[in-house]
């Protein structure tokens, strides 16, 4: 039995992980802000409050943990950049401290949005580019995690989605919308690798678990564009495409710049995980299951 301490443990992906990992039987502090999470043992954690980061660490003396609390909405990150600076590289610098000073091995989840897009299917040691201050203040906590913790791995995914109760991943926001009978324009021209949130989960607690060090990317095992995953979602569930349109990022009025091809080459998490990257058919056919049970 290992004891784990999961930040962000209310949010899309920490929800899963910490379901995950209570019901294999391990000891689990769910770090939390806003939202008190479902699962774990809850503990209050402000990525704003150094002091109480630290002390949380010291209190709990995990073994491992699983870093995934940030702020990911990537054009509040470009407007509020002192805030974006602070929760996902300050806030990842002191916990990096404070795993290496209690020996916890450390996991930190960052982001496909580290690279500049230019050319997709990008492997772990190809050299990072951000084209947004999200991925700049991403890729600085993983420069953090270098410089700070002692034994440590940085997971890059791309794109999860799932069920949640209170986030709406990209596959939720397609069916709802058609089955609303609301027209909804996606970008043909931006490509990721989706990740399947519970298979993502699975890869995280496998990397924690054997403690395996470095870089790795661990996300779907599909390049595709928002416009053909959304029609993959329609078609799954039988819904009506019409209601889909194509749009260009150009046409989006984002603040931020996004990547056009931010998708990671996920061979590495192939050949050494048990828990093998899901293609994008295998994660939206067990999405489309868990999407209709919970739509009765």
């Amino acid at each position: 039995m290992t004891r784990f301490l999961v930040t962000g443990s209310a949010g899309l992906i920490g929800y899963q992980v910490t379901k995950d990992l209570v019901q294999q039987g391990d000891t689990v502090y769910a770090g939390y802000n806003k939202a008190e999470p479902n699962n774990g043992i809850p503990v209050k954690m402000d990525l704003l409050n150094q002091e109480q980061l630290n002390e949380v660490i010291e209190k709990t003396k995990p073994s491992a943990i699983i870093h995934l609390a940030a702020q990911t909405n990537v054009d509040l990150c470009e407007t509020q950049k002192e805030l974006a600076l602070k929760m996902n590289a300050d806030a990842t610098k002191t916990i990096a401290k404070q795993a290496a000073k209690i020996k916890a091995f450390f996991v930190y989840v960052s982001t496909d949005y580290v690279f500049d897009g230019i050319k997709g299917l990008k492997k772990e040691e190809e050299k990072t580019n951000p084209v947004d201050y999200y991925g700049e203040t991403k890729l600085q906590g993983e420069n953090a995690v270098r410089s700070f913790a002692s034994a440590w791995c940085i997971a890059r995914t791309s794109t999860p989605y799932g069920m949640h109760k209170s986030k709406t991943s990209f596959p939720v926001w397609v069916a709802k919308n058609i089955l609303e009978k609301n027209k909804i324009n996606v970008v043909v021209d931006q490509f990721t690798s989706p990740t399947y949130v519970p298979n993502l989960s699975r890869m995280l607690i496998e990397v924690a678990t054997r403690q395996i060090t470095g870089l790795i990317h661990l996300a779907g095992a599909t390049r595709i564009s928002r416009y053909d995953m959304a029609k993959m979602v329609a078609d799954k569930l039988n819904l009506d495409e019409s209601f889909l349109g194509a749009a260009h990022m150009s046409d989006m009025k984002w603040t931020a710049k996004r990547p056009m091809d931010s998708s990671l080459d996920v061979s590495k998490a192939a050949s050494i995980l048990n828990e093998k990257p899901y293609t994008v058919e295998e994660g939206l056919d067990q999405f489309v299951k868990e999407f209709e049970v919970r739509s009765k």
